[in-house]
């Protein structure tokens, strides 16, 4: 397995730090606000991500972070008359449901920053006890990015003209801000009720130092891969590693994997354009999870994804392609899966060489419908057996560990409430009962499954 480390700017053999097990930190949301799709951009492919390595047989442990302490969400909770906690509660739980939505597995660990204060006090008192660290005249504490000698190596940034004492309070900045960044923002006015006793006065932890503290926490000080936006490279992550590694002495992460930006319809998502959208207001319109996770893992998460509704619009009919396909496979296989018929065989291998090359997900899609087409042909031909007919459908099962596309319950099979529902329908059917047919018709539909009357007798399906 390869991956484009952007510590390197290259793409590397991927070995994990111990065996088989990968430690991997994923930046989560700061929960001020509803997540739009260009932050789910970053979720999907960092589940895609997860999917992978355990398709290739690693063991995934994986930590999400929760910003619930920063600039926007104080100021969000103080413009909403609302205590910090009962702000991003909302938010929260809304992100949650966002996730099963586009099924996005659940990492293992959903650290917020406001349950963890004392561990990110503690790593600050290491920066001191180092010498790095340092308060300035208002309490707040600074890193001294002076003392961190490979300061800028992420984002490949010249620090030669760094001006000695400079500092930067807020949370994020521009790549011009080459300066000491806040460990700990000593309370204001502005902060209300939001602060926590620490060694330096009453105040809160920068956002910087709340992954690193979290990341040590539950992956140790030196761990497998690291990921995010592009947005997050400078200066969060530079910033992690500069204070992280300055407290431990050891190596943070060992590869950095970062996606590009969601544009929609061509420009950078702004409410003032109309082109923001956040996924309620996806579903609303009447679009389902599943076709929005398409787009979204679409294209190579290092390419810049153009989003559009005709877009989403047309993903439909590929859907279709594919539900039919399995459909066809499921009708048609009968007993133990038999030998992989040559074609899927080739598909399998294919869509593993794509997605175990830096996440190739255009190239894994490609075999995938290759597969489809070449397998359609062959049950055409009727040169597709039962028992070949099962191994082609686990194969697809496979590819979709990593995908995720299957429509809901169609993988599992219908249960004994529908099966009985269309016993009796098969009933009514014989007896011409055809209003009876129509109303546990719609009965299934609402259950989520789709029959079909054809000459070999009812068919179901999930519905997509």
């Amino acid at each position: 397995m390869k991956f484009y480390n952007s510590m390197s700017r290259g793409i590397e053999e991927f070995t994990p730090l111990e065996g088989k097990k990968v430690g991997l930190y994923t930046c989560g949301p700061t929960v001020y606000n509803y997540a739009h799709i260009g932050n789910f951009r970053a979720y999907i492919f960092e589940d895609i991500l997860r999917r992978t390595l355990a398709f290739s047989g690693y063991d995934v442990t994986q930590v999400m972070n929760l910003t619930d302490v920063d600039d926007k969400t104080i100021r969000g909770a103080r413009e909403a008359g609302l205590s910090l906690n009962d702000y991003t509660r909302t938010y929260k739980e809304s992100f949650f449901e966002d996730l099963k939505t586009l099924r996005i597995e659940p990492a293992e660990h959903y650290p917020a920053a406001t349950d963890h204060i004392p561990e990110m006090i503690a790593l600050i008192e290491r920066l001191f006890e180092k010498g790095v660290a340092y308060q300035s005249e208002d309490g707040s504490v600074y890193f001294n990015v002076a003392t961190y000698h490979a300061y800028g190596r992420l984002a490949h940034l010249d620090v030669s003209g760094l001006r000695s004492g400079a500092r930067v309070a807020q949370d994020e900045y521009d790549k011009e801000n080459l300066a000491d960044f806040a460990l700990w923002k000593a309370w204001d006015e502005d902060d209300g009720d939001v602060g926590w006793e620490s060694p330096w006065g009453r105040g809160r932890p920068g956002w910087h130092i709340e992954c690193s503290a979290m990341s040590i926490t539950y992956l140790g000080e030196s761990f497998d891969i690291h990921t995010g936006g592009v947005d997050n490279l400078f200066p969060h992550h530079e910033n992690e590693i500069a204070q992280t590694e300055a407290a431990t002495g050891k190596p943070f992460v060992s590869t950095w994997l970062h996606c590009e930006h969601l544009r929609v319809n061509g420009k950078k998502m702004s409410k003032s354009l109309g082109n923001f959208f956040t996924l309620r207001d996806l579903i609303e319109k009447g679009y389902t999870g599943r076709e929005i996770r398409y787009v979204l893992l679409s294209a190579h998460y290092r390419q810049e994804l153009n989003f559009t509704l005709p877009a989403l619009e047309g993903v439909r009919t590929t859907l279709a392609r594919l539900d039919e396909y399995r459909t066809r496979l499921t009708d048609a296989a009968a007993g133990a899966p038999g030998d992989v018929p040559e074609w899927a065989a080739a598909g399998r291998d294919r869509f593993r060489a794509g997605v175990e090359e830096d996440l190739g997900v255009p190239q894994a899609l490609a075999a995938l419908f290759d597969m489809v087409h070449q397998g359609n042909r062959a049950l055409d031909a009727g040169e597709v057996d039962g028992p070949a007919a099962a191994a082609a459908l686990a194969v697809l099962d496979e590819m979709d560990r990593v995908l995720s596309l299957t429509p809901e319950g169609a993988a599992e099979g219908p249960g004994d409430d529908v099966t009985a529902l269309l016993a009796e329908r098969a009933t009514a059917r014989s007896e011409k009962r055809f209003a009876d047919c129509d109303r546990i018709r719609d009965q299934l539909a609402t259950m989520g499954w789709e029959v079909r009357d054809t000459p070999d007798g009812q068919k179901v399906r999930a519905r997509p």
